[in-house]
């Protein structure tokens, strides 16, 4: 039951993926998700059904339109194979039986895992989409973060409703109110340093990783600070960039919100064990 319903995860992966590719490109430019439909940006031709098959139709074109023989950036087969794979794993994490899932022993609880896996599904797939257009165009549209948040915050409240734990969904929400405010101020403190897409970001990840626990969320956040600051010190000894350079946070702490869900509490076990807090 576990790997068909990975499987199934996979290939609503590649699915999303290829739709996550029409979000990237559009958004940020303001245009309709639906029309026109998908054509080639050199020749103009619009793609053909049997070429617009995920992953599979960019190898058998071996990156190349079909009329114009203009490459097809690699990030498109990129962001198809990363939605499958990270779909896959968050069925297995998130979905029956998985390590982070609660237990089911009736139809009612397991309606309510149903919808906490469905939100996690929706936060991976704007995570990807939000780090792919970060990194582009140094922007996270708030068409995709403030829509993520209501769809997140309402499928995690309606799975506390079926399963009667309260407890999370406002641990959730307040963790979306601790990070939002706590990004705000550092917003405004550092004038500049960290825009309010960044801040409006927060939130929504306060949301996703305040549902699995505080350990999660404060993790989560530790790793994004520590993921970015490394990866900015990289920059300065490679000489890529200066003290003054700005660079995406958004993808770091994007990366630091699924270390917290998926390691968060495992980590705080042992930071209290080797604190001797434990």
């Amino acid at each position: 039951m576990t790997a068909l319903l990975a499987a199934l995860a996979g290939v609503l992966g590649l699915a999303v993926g290829s739709f996550l590719n029409v979000v990237v490109h559009r958004v940020p430019a303001g245009e309709s998700l639906v029309r026109p439909g998908s054509a080639c940006p050199r020749c103009g031709h619009p793609i053909r059904r049997r070429d617009n098959i995920p992953l599979v139709s960019w190898l058998v074109l071996r990156g190349r339109c079909r009329d114009c023989g203009a490459r097809i950036s690699v990030r498109y087969p990129l962001i198809e194979a990363a939605t499958a794979v990270a779909f896959v794993l968050v069925t297995l994490c998130l979905g029956p039986g998985g390590w982070l899932a609660a237990p089911t022993g009736t139809p009612i609880l397991a309606v309510a895992q149903s919808l906490v896996l469905l939100a996690y599904l929706w936060f991976v797939a704007a995570s990807i989409a939000l780090t792919a257009i970060d990194i582009e165009v140094r922007r996270l549209p708030d068409r995709i973060v403030l829509t993520s948040f209501a769809v997140v915050v309402l499928l995690l409240a309606s799975a506390a409703a079926f399963s009667g734990d309260l407890g999370a969904i406002l641990r959730a929400l307040g963790g979306g109110a601790a990070l939002f405010a706590g990004f705000l101020l550092l917003a405004l403190v550092t004038r500049g340093g960290m825009g309010f897409g960044d801040v409006k970001l927060a939130a929504l990840i306060g949301v996703a990783t305040g549902w699995i626990g505080w350990p999660a969320l404060l993790t989560g956040v530790f790793a994004a600070f520590l993921l970015g600051g490394l990866f900015g010190i990289a920059l300065l000894l490679a000489r890529r960039a200066g003290r003054r350079s700005a660079t995406p946070f958004g993808p770091w702490m994007i990366a630091g919100a699924w270390i917290g869900i998926v390691a968060g509490q495992a980590i705080w076990d042992r930071y209290l064990a080797v604190a001797g807090l434990a």
